[in-house]
């Protein structure tokens, strides 16, 4: 009977360490997916900003460029 008990017992403290394993495998397992899914919102938002600021850039230039064409139709009908 006590050989059952112990066995028992053995068999309980290698299940749990088991599954002490496996959560520890399973947070660093979540730990990476994290990294791996902050380092893709990261390279998305560096990507976003990117492109927003050559579409503001192509807009301004735009609008600096009919500015100062505007401002030249403008003098040379002053001028006559």
């Amino acid at each position: 009977m006590k050989l059952k008990t112990t066995a028992l017992l053995i068999t309980s403290l290698l299940v749990l360490a088991g599954c002490e394993q496996a959560e520890k495998s399973a947070q660093q397992l979540m730990g990476k997916a994290a990294e791996s899914a902050k380092q893709a919102i990261d390279d998305t938002h560096k990507a976003a900003e990117q492109a927003l600021s050559e579409a503001t850039g192509s807009l301004i230039g735009k609008k600096e460029q009919t500015t100062k064409e505007t401002g030249k139709t403008d003098s040379s009908s002053q001028e006559i």
